[in-house]
C-alpha cells in the first residue's frame, strides 16, 4: 500500500520540524461522516467556503472529489457562515457521527482519545473538533485524576519556545555522562519480533530529531539501529536474547528490565508465529520456536547481586548510564533505594497496566499497583532517604496521552516512558491481536514481511514527532496556567491536582468535561 507523500511544513525555532504526514489508508476513521449525493453539480462552493480543507475542487476535474472527513470539525461547525451543509445550493451535503466510533478502542482507550492521537500525529496540532483525547471511561486511575482550576493570578506570558520540557539523566555526580532530554519522555522497550523493523527504527529517527531515547526491548540489537546509537536504550532482561557486548558498548543507557507491569511472575512470551529467520538470528535461536522470558534472573536474588550486574555494565560502558526497569510492588520504595544503592541512575517503575496487547488481562488488572499509587508512594520515601535529587524517576504503564504525563510528573515522576500511545501515532486500533504473527491489520505489531511493507521508517519517524510536539504543546498550556517555566518546576507538585472521588458532587461537576449530545442541524 502506498505512502502519501508529506506537505505542508511548519517553521519551529529550536524544535524539530512539524510536516503534515497523513493516513496510509484512503479512507481515515474519523468521528464526523460527511457525505456527498448525486446533487452536488461540483460548483465547488464547498471548497471555498470551508477553512478546515474537507473540500477540495481540482479545476478540470469533471467529477467532486469525495470530502476528507477526518479534517471536519463536526456540528458545531453549525454556528459558522462558513457551514458547507447548509450553504450547499444543491443540498448534496449530510454530516453524520461515525458509527464506527462505538466500535473502535475500549475504556481506557476510546475511540475519540484514538482518532485525537491520529490527527496530532498527522498534523503535530492538537485536534480542532471537539474529540475527548485526554480523558477515558475507565472509571479509575488517571480518568479521576484533574488539575485543579487555576486562579487568573497563577497564569503567566511565556512562549512555547521559552518553555523547557527538558529532563535530566544522571544526578549521581559520578563522572558519567549528564544527558538532558528535550522532551519528559523516552520511548519504552519493544522488541524486534514484537513489532515491524520499520517501527523500531522509525521511533529511533524520531528520537534522534526530538533529542530522546527509544529501547530495543529484549530482541536484541538489530544492524539498522546503529547508526541511530546514539538515542537507543539498550535492554538487558531475563532471557537475555541477543544481548552481546558489542551492542553494550553502543549503548548511551543499558537497561536492566527485572519486570514489566502487566506481566510480574510471568515472564515474557513470543509466539512461534513471529520468531522468523531474521528474528531467530537476532536472538539466536531457531525459526518458530515459541520464545519464553524466565520472570527473574537466575543470577539475581539479592540487591547484591543486582549490584555486580550494574558493575559489569560499568565495566563494559564506561560512559552508559544504568537504567532498573521493575514492576510495582508493594515494596516499590524499597527497591528503589536499593536499586540506587546498586548504582544506578534511572529508576523505571512499570505499572500494572504496562506491557503489551499479548499480556493477559488476569495479569494487567490483577498484579502489581497501579503507576498513580506508586509514583507518590517511591517519591515521598526518595525525599525522606535525601536522594530525591540523586535519582531520575521513570514511571510508565497505562499512561496515554500528555495529560497522562503532566499529571504522572505532578505526582512526582521526572519523565515518563511511552509505548502503546507511539503505535497509536501509527494507526494502531487497539485491537489486541499483537501476539500473532499475521494478526496486526495495519503492519506494526508484525514480523510478516508483507504487511510490514505497509509502514515506511520515514513515515513512522514523522508521525512520532508531529504526536509529541503537540503534547508538548499541552504541556506549555499546563505550566504556563500555573505559573511555571519547565517542567522540572512540576515534579512532585500533587497539590495541582485533584481526585474526583475526595469531591463533593458541586465541585465535582466543575471538572467532568463537557456532556455531548447530537447537535442535528
Amino acid at each position: 500500500m502506498a505512502i502519501k507523500e508529506t506537505v505542508q511544513v511548519k517553521e519551529r525555532s529550536g524544535l524539530p520540524e512539524v510536516v503534515e504526514t497523513p493516513s496510509r489508508f484512503r479512507n481515515p476513521i474519523a468521528k464526523y461522516v460527511v457525505r456527498r449525493n448525486s446533487r452536488c453539480a461540483n460548483c465547488g462552493l464547498c471548497a471555498q467556503l470551508c477553512p478546515y480543507g474537507v473540500h477540495i475542487r481540482y479545476d478540470g476535474y469533471a467529477l467532486p472529489v469525495p470530502p476528507i472527513s477526518h479534517k471536519c470539525v463536526g456540528f458545531a461547525c453549525a454556528k459558522n457562515d462558513f457551514y458547507c451543509v447548509r450553504r450547499c445550493t444543491q443540498n448534496a451535503l449530510s454530516l453524520s457521527l461515525n458509527p464506527i466510533m462505538d466500535t473502535l478502542g475500549d475504556y481506557r482507550w476510546p475511540g475519540e482519545m484514538i482518532v485525537g492521537h491520529w490527527y496530532m500525529a498527522e498534523t503535530g496540532d492538537l485536534p480542532t473538533s471537539d474529540l475527548e483525547y485526554s480523558l477515558g471511561y475507565s472509571g479509575g486511575g488517571f480518568d479521576k485524576i484533574r488539575f485543579r482550576i487555576a486562579s487568573p493570578e497563577e497564569r503567566i506570558s511565556v512562549a512555547d519556545e521559552d518553555v523547557d520540557t527538558g529532563m535530566g539523566l544522571n544526578k549521581r555526580g559520578d563522572g558519567r555522562p549528564e544527558r538532558t532530554l528535550s522532551l519528559p519522555v523516552y520511548g519504552g522497550g519493544m522488541s524486534f519480533g514484537s513489532t515491524a523493523l520499520s517501527v523500531m527504527v522509525g521511533r529511533a529517527r524520531a528520537a534522534r530529531k526530538l533529542n530522546t531515547l527509544t529501547c530495543t526491548g529484549e530482541g536484541g540489537y538489530p544492524d539498522k539501529l546503529v547508526p541511530h546509537r546514539d538515542n537507543v536504550i539498550t535492554q538487558v532482561a531475563t532471557g537475555l536474547f541477543g544481548v552481546r557486548e558489542q551492542t553494550i558498548k553502543y549503548a548511551p543507557v543499558v537497561e536492566f528490565k527485572y519486570a514489566q507491569g502487566a506481566k510480574p511472575g510471568l515472564g515474557g512470551h513470543l509466539l512461534g508465529d513471529k520468531v522468523t529467520p531474521e528474528v531467530a538470528r537476532i536472538r539466536e535461536t531457531v525459526v518458530g520456536n515459541a520464545l519464553f522470558s524466565p520472570f527473574p534472573f537466575h543470577s539475581v536474588y539479592s540487591v547484591e547481586d543486582h549490584k555486580k550486574h550494574v558493575d559489569w555494565v560499568k565495566q563494559m560502558n564506561p560512559a552508559a548510564l544504568v537504567s532498573v526497569k521493575v514492576s510495582t510492588p508493594t515494596d516499590a520504595d524499597m527497591v528503589a533505594v536499593g536499586s540506587y544503592y546498586a548504582g544506578a541512575h534511572i529508576i523505571h517503575f512499570d505499572g500494572c497496566y504496562g506491557g503489551t496487547g499479548a499480556a493477559p488481562d488476569i495479569a494487567k488488572k490483577n498484579i502489581a499497583m497501579p503507576i498513580e499509587y506508586a509514583i507518590p508512594k517511591v517519591h515521598r520515601f526518595l525525599i525522606n532517604e535525601g536522594l530525591r535529587d540523586r535519582v531520575c524517576l521513570m514511571a510508565s504503564g497505562g499512561i496515554r496521552n500528555a495529560m497522562d504525563v503532566a499529571k504522572a510528573i505532578a505526582l512526582g515522576a521526572d519523565g515518563v516512558v511511552i509505548g502503546t500511545a507511539d503505535l497509536v501515532a501509527l494507526e494502531c486500533v487497539r485491537c489486541s491481536n499483537c501476539e500473532s504473527g499475521r494478526g496486526c491489520p495495519r503492519g506494526i505489531a508484525t514480523t510478516d514481511p508483507e504487511l510490514s511493507c505497509m509502514i515506511t521508517e520515514e513515515w513512522a519517524e514523522q508521525r512520532l514527532v508531529n504526536m509529541y510536539m503537540a503534547w508538548r504543546k499541552q504541556w506549555c498550556e499546563i505550566l504556563r496556567r500555573y505559573g511555571l517555566r519547565s517542567t522540572r518546576e512540576l515534579v512532585g507538585r500533587s497539590d495541582l491536582l485533584v481526585h474526583l472521588d475526595y469531591l463533593d458532587e458541586q465541585e465535582r461537576n466543575k471538572y467532568q468535561p463537557a456532556p455531548r449530545k447530537k447537535m442535528y442541524p
